[in-house]
């Protein structure tokens, strides 16, 4: 085992890249189909807060009509956010420039209403949360479309909201 070690100091390089390789390969998730995140800041340049006037926009390409796919909502909050929840309005739009669909209100619970415990992923005051927005959604023609989110809170500026998101998958992929 000394040896070992001592090959691994001398020259770590090999398990370095080893390891780059295996991270890259695990993050890689060949049922998405678009993912980004835009962070948030007021219109005087404060960080992290989510104006009631900024309204993300995420264009995604669909390319398969005969699949079914799974939208997401992506939210990062930091801890000192002030409300357990958060409402937000979605309007998706088609290839044709026309709204597909109701624009629907969603409720995402960020922390919990008893406890005020934070829900989701994170580590010291940030978290993440994945929320699933649309299930099984067709879309009837290929092209662009664009998911436009909008804050439907009962204040105009959300202190500690600091990215938003969207994520596409396919949904029937893996299952048999």
């Amino acid at each position: 085992m000394p040896k070992l070690l001592s090959r691994l100091v001398a020259r770590p390089w090999p398990v370095l890249l080893a390891l780059a390789a295996l991270t890259t390969l695990s993050a890689c998730d060949p049922n998405r189909v678009y993912e980004e995140n835009t962070d948030l800041k007021s219109p005087t340049g404060d960080p992290y807060v989510w104006d009631v006037q900024q309204r993300p926009s995420f264009t995604f390409p669909i390319a398969d009509t005969t699949g079914r796919y799974e939208v997401y909502f992506n939210v990062r909050n930091a801890s000192a956010y002030r409300f357990y929840n958060l409402y937000l309005k979605h309007t998706l739009t088609g290839p044709d420039g026309r709204v597909v669909g109701q624009p629907l209100l969603h409720y995402m619970p960020l922390f919990d209403p008893k406890t005020g415990e934070p829900l989701g992923a994170g580590a010291g005051d940030i978290f993440d949360h994945q929320f699933l927005a649309l299930r099984n959604v067709h879309f009837a023609r290929s092209g662009n479309y664009k998911v436009t989110l909008e804050q439907y809170m009962r204040q105009n500026q959300l202190p500690g909201i600091m990215s938003v998101g969207v994520r596409v998958v396919k949904a029937d992929a893996g299952k048999k």
